[in-house]
């Protein structure tokens, strides 16, 4: 896995190669706008929508499963920029380039590569839109991730280039860790938590300890304010809250759900009615499945996330479309990228057999979330699953006793493992 700098993580970031063809043509910067049918299917195709840690791993693994098959992934960003581990930014304890890979591995596999953004999903004709053009497809995998409900935040929609959520890997963690270390030595940071559900629970309180980690170390006359829309900490509540006494700089309000900011105060409001001034505010919007889901009707009632078939993570509304990760509901798993790995491996397994005729076997994902608490000491939780009566059902869950050394280093070893796995 090849990473690269800052600058040129910046530089490259997000940016839509619209215009290249396959990977296995090469991709070419300037070519033609792609129009009509432009990569014909001479056999069996899976069309993968979103290079993150489901797709990614799902195309990979359809491959592995059956190297017949024509796997063509849809990705805009050139990297992969891993959201586990990039609170660390924050602190300085990662740098942004540590968590940032090509993807050269899955070229290695035979997936072709296309780094441009499906614009939409048209289910009876079996083909997915590409700017002006289109691909065919004989079974579809979405893993758009999610997207941000805006409107749910008043002035949000207009300031969220300066307020800034970091809630999605790459140029907004990097400039989130620039505001934080510019702040005021006795300023306050504001770090808002949505409602469930949004992507990784533990998340914004390992955040939450990134930033006091850094502020109690290099600014000890500042201050951490979180304010929770949910009633208590979501995920590992005893052991973030035994961690945050070594945080006095940190105060935790429940229930406190932000309604309102005003970048020009630098103000925010809560449901409540109470206006909090910061000096750097850290906002994660409420959140839905990725857009291409929206657009392609594949979201329940909730108009939020999508529901699947437990077994096959096909949609339960459009036949031969698949979705993974954190998009999906109705299965009782956490939106982490541990389970979005598991999911997509099961799904790629699903789709390979119902390809070859064949029933897709029972397989349950699993769960190993790590969370850092400061520079050296991780805590962590390991849900267990099996299948029962077609649908996945939660057996075990186990916390770490206390924060510690060697979870960290377990961290370490599982990043850099399943890193290797998706895209290695």
């Amino acid at each position: 896995m090849t990473r690269l700098t800052r600058r040129e993580f910046l530089r490259t970031s997000g940016r839509s190669a619209g215009l290249g063809l396959l990977a296995a043509a090469g991709v070419a910067g300037c070519a033609p706008a792609l129009k009509g049918d432009f990569a014909p299917k001479t056999g069996r195709r899976v069309v993968v929508i979103g290079g993150g840690w489901g797709g990614a791993t799902a195309a990979k693994y359809v491959r592995l499963g059956d190297p017949s098959i024509e796997v063509v992934l849809l990705e805009p960003n050139r990297r992969f920029v891993s959201c586990p581990f990039s609170n660390l930014v924050l602190s300085g304890v990662r740098s942004i380039d540590s968590l940032t890979f090509g993807y050269g591995g899955l070229r290695g596999h035979g997936v072709r590569i296309l780094h441009a953004s499906a614009s939409a999903v048209e289910p009876d004709a079996r083909r997915v839109r590409v700017g002006e053009g289109y691909l065919q497809y004989d079974r579809l995998i979405v893993s758009p991730g999610v997207e941000f409900q805006w409107e749910q935040v008043d002035g949000l929609a207009a300031a969220r280039d300066r307020v800034l959520h970091a809630w999605k890997a790459g140029p907004q963690t990097v400039d989130l860790a620039r505001q934080l270390e510019a702040m005021p030595d006795g300023g306050v940071f504001v770090l808002t938590v949505p409602p469930v559900a949004y992507r990784c629970p533990p998340g914004p309180y390992e955040r939450a300890c990134q930033v006091a980690f850094y502020l109690k170390t290099k600014k000890p006359r500042s201050k951490l304010l979180v304010l929770d829309a949910n009633a208590n900490v979501v995920s590992k509540a005893g052991l973030f809250r035994a961690a945050w006494k070594d945080y006095p700089n940190l105060e935790y309000r429940a229930s406190n759900k932000v309604v309102k900011v005003d970048p020009s105060t630098r103000e925010v409001t809560t449901e409540l009615g109470d206006r909090v001034k910061y000096d750097v505010v850290n906002l994660i919007p409420p959140q839905r499945a990725g857009t291409i889901a929206v657009q392609a009707d594949l979201v329940g009632a909730d108009k939020r996330w999508c529901e699947v078939n437990h077994l096959t993570y096909e949609s339960a509304k459009h036949a031969n479309v698949h979705v993974v990760g954190d998009s999906t509901i109705g299965l009782p798993v956490p939106k982490s990228g541990n389970i979005a790995n598991a999911m997509g491996k099961i799904c790629a397994v699903a789709v390979v057999h119902l390809l070859n005729g064949k029933e897709p076997p029972p397989m349950a994902p699993g769960n190993t979330c790590y969370s850092w608490v400061n520079d050296r000491e991780a805590i962590a939780v390991v849900n267990a699953y099996k299948v029962e009566g077609g649908k996945v059902v939660q057996i075990e869950q186990k916390l770490t006793p206390g924060q510690s050394a060697e979870w960290a280093q377990n961290a370490v070893g599982w990043a850099t493992g399943i890193w290797q796995d998706i895209l290695g």
